[in-house]
């Protein structure tokens, strides 16, 4: 089959299409026939530590979709033909989250991902597809989508009446952006482009802040909250946006630090956490039990990824270099179907 890989090498900078082996499903496995995959942040980070020489050759990417075509011996959770889309963690089905699960992260130093024609996985490592959403909309929900999901719904209780605050337009704010909305939630979006806040605004926010005007945000979100504050924060950026996100959020309110947009390591002045008896949540994607309460939701509520363009199997570094650039809004996918970038549309 044909598979990419990281490039192992000091100052590697790019992704690497060959050959590889067709995967055989073991004991309690599936087969699947990869239609469509997404890029993330992460996956940067990963690249990153290619050009360190620290991913031994790894299959990239962690967020894949396609149809079951194998199944090992004792594999009975799936039909052949079935549409599927894989976990994050392959190791973290239910449960609380474990240390021992984050080495069976997809495409990182210790686990081939999914940017292959064909991936073999645990049957309960994968979930079914809503019918309402195509492949190249179920490849943009295993990282970015169950990251919003455990951290605002699951962990945090967002609901009816709260106020969420996003940083950005990629693919976790936009998720946040859809939940909160759909749960009837006031939304105030961050952004540097008034073109990408007015997306926002026709997809359901209540308040637009360019950043760039206003890089003192935190008093903007308080003036727009006559002083209360954001009762949850995702929390997208890092060091450079931390002590703002403490100055935001509410009385009681929630921080759910995800991202490290801005680097590692933030050293924020928690003192007010503690006058306002606020919490910090960690988050780090979820579960495969996560994953399948979440595309209940989506079937529900009738919601669809927002996908910024797709790219062709062929052409997968062009996706990555998308998403270095910053320009996209929603996720960006790469399909299996041979052809040229497709913009801002979804595609089967």
């Amino acid at each position: 089959m044909k598979a990419y890989h990281f490039t192992n090498a000091a100052g590697a900078s790019a992704i690497t299409l060959g050959e590889a082996n067709m995967p055989e499903p073991g004991p309690g496995e599936v087969r699947i026939r990869l239609a469509a995959a997404s890029v993330n942040y992460r996956d940067l980070l990963m690249l990153a530590a290619a050009g360190r020489g620290e991913m031994q050759d790894r299959i990239p990417l962690s967020d894949g979709a396609g149809v079951v075509e194998a199944a090992g011996p004792g594999a009975r959770r799936w039909a052949v033909g079935s549409r599927v889309a894989m976990s994050f963690f392959r190791d973290w089905i239910a449960g609380p989250f474990r240390t021992a699960y984050a080495t069976s992260s997809l495409g990182g130093a210790a686990t081939d991902g999914v940017l292959a024609e064909y991936v073999v996985l645990p049957e309960a490592a994968v979930v079914d597809i809503p019918e309402h959403l195509s492949f190249t909309e179920a490849a943009c929900l295993p990282c970015a989508a169950v990251t919003a999901w455990n951290g605002l719904v699951a962990r945090a209780g967002l609901k009816a009446g709260d106020t969420l605050l996003v940083q950005g337009t990629g693919g976790v704010a936009l998720f946040g952006l859809q939940f909160a909305v759909a749960l009837e939630a006031e939304v105030i979006v961050l952004s540097s482009s008034d073109e990408k806040l007015a997306r926002a605004k026709a997809m359901g926010a209540s308040v637009l802040i360019n950043y760039r005007e206003r890089p003192d945000w935190d008093a903007a979100v308080m003036d727009a909250t006559a002083g209360r504050g954001a009762s949850h924060i995702l929390e997208l950026g890092g060091p450079d946006t931390f002590d703002r996100s403490v100055r935001s959020v509410a009385a009681d309110g929630t921080i759910i630090q995800v991202g490290v947009l801005s680097g590692f390591e933030p050293r924020p002045n928690l003192r007010r956490l503690m006058w306002a008896n606020a919490s910090i949540v960690g988050v780090t994607v979820g579960s495969t039990e996560h994953f399948s309460a979440m595309n209940g939701f989506l079937a529900k509520h009738a919601l669809h990824p927002i996908v910024d363009r797709t790219i062709a199997f062929d052409q997968a570094p062009q996706a990555l270099e998308r998403l270095r650039s910053g320009a996209h809004f929603g996720k960006i996918v790469i399909s299996m179907q041979p052809g040229r970038p497709t913009a801002e549309g979804v595609v089967p």
